[in-house]
């Protein structure tokens, strides 16, 4: 695995006016990674701002009623902010402040980058926009608000399929024209070199937690890691810290949609293939011809053509395996888990829900499951309603 890639995966696909930023950028994080002066202050950050750590849970409830595994919840939907995102967010607000920038942009699809983004802007005192398609704007309409209430600007993006994939086009449009002032805070572990090492770096405080509090709680690691995957970004996040440790298995939820067969989902490891999108190689729903392939997810985080370099070259190597929920398996474990234990998640989190409702009964009770539950489903309940036929006030 060189500097850029992972494998075959990932490199820097990026128009030549964008080259000199993603080197300055990752000369800038190289620097600040090795800094004790920026280390010591995103730790203070993520225990006094974030609330590190989050808790790991022990899913008596769900444990009992699936019959199998022992399930624990990594609860980042404890997180300031309501999910993941937040770890990723400050700690490139803290670079891009260290930089100089005066302005950070992201894209956003369900919502949570763009709040979390927004909310970092908002503590380093730095220019916000944030750009989002048309239907996730109308799916999220509460994380919408949010961000204009952090002091973001949100910019509509009404083209193409008018989601995730069309928000981070306009938003690589906009850096390129920007560079100068603006850092580009993506939101994932994709796009060109450096994000999805920097991404991954800043999200792997999930899996250092879950390690360390597993062991005190087990006396041992545990047998199956599960997490959503649209990017990848809370997946990695979780696994980093395991990837050494070959007897524990990992499972990445992807969004199956209406089915693989429908055309209708964007499980990229089901029906996708080799291509280049939006500045990195990696796994890509297109047709022959290169054309990329509408999407469908109940979940607009997971709702996108491509997938994190590194997640590709796991499934590769076979360290890490990879499967899908459908609409209605996801919907199931939002129901399930919300009643159960009291604890609503995220559409995304309830793919890794669903996920680990067809893995853990199959496994031994003497076994134990790590589910990431990246996100709650504070943001989700207008749109899962309107599916179930409800009014909400």
């Amino acid at each position: 695995m060189s500097n850029r890639y992972f494998g075959k995966y990932g490199g820097q696909f990026v128009p030549e006016t964008l080259m000199p930023a993603l080197e300055e950028l990752e000369r800038a994080y190289e620097k600040a990674k090795r800094d004790k002066t920026f280390k010591a202050k995103l730790k203070v950050l993520q225990k006094d701002f974030i609330g590190r750590p989050t808790p790991l849970y022990f899913a008596e409830k769900l444990t009992k009623h699936l019959g199998g595994a022992k399930i624990y919840l990594k609860r980042e939907d404890m997180a300031h902010t309501g999910a993941h995102k937040i770890n990723n967010a400050v700690g490139q607000s803290l670079l891009a402040a260290r930089m100089g920038k005066k302005r950070v942009i992201a894209e956003t699809g369900a919502g949570q980058h763009g709040v979390a983004t927004a909310t970092g802007a908002a503590l380093l005192d730095l220019e916000c926009e944030i750009y989002m398609g048309t239907d996730d704007m109308k799916r999220q309409a509460l994380n919408v608000f949010r961000m204009r209430l952090l002091g973001a600007k949100v910019t509509e993006v009404d083209i193409g399929s008018r989601t995730l994939k069309d928000a981070i086009n306009e938003a690589l449009r906009d850096w390129t024209a920007s560079v100068r002032d603006t850092h580009y805070l993506l939101g994932t572990a994709f796009g060109p070199h450096p994000f999805p090492t920097m991404v991954r770096d800043f999200q792997s405080v999930i899996g250092r937690e879950a390690r360390a509090q597993i062991l005190r709680a087990e006396g041992r690691l545990p047998d199956c890691l599960i997490a959503c995957v649209g990017g990848g970004s809370n997946a990695i996040g979780l696994w980093h810290r395991f990837l050494k440790d070959k007897k524990v298995r990992m499972v990445g939820v992807e969004a199956g949609g209406k089915g693989i067969r429908s055309g209708e989902h964007a499980a990229r490891f089901a029906g996708g293939s080799l291509g280049v999108l939006q500045g990195t190689k990696s796994f890509l729903l297109q047709d022959a011809d290169g054309n990329v392939l509408g999407t469908h997810s109940v979940s607009a985080g997971l709702d996108y053509a491509s997938v994190g370099p590194e997640h590709a070259y796991l499934r590769d190597t076979g360290r890490a395996e990879y499967t899908y929920a459908t609409d209605k398996e996801a919907l199931k474990g939002f129901e399930l888990l919300t009643k159960l234990e009291g604890i609503m998640p995220a559409l995304e989190s309830a793919h890794a829900i669903a996920g680990a409702m067809k893995i853990a009964p199959k496994m031994k009770k003497s076994q134990i499951v790590i589910i990431n539950l990246s996100g709650r489903g504070d943001k989700d309940v207008q749109h899962v309603a309107a599916i179930m036929g409800e009014g909400v006030c």
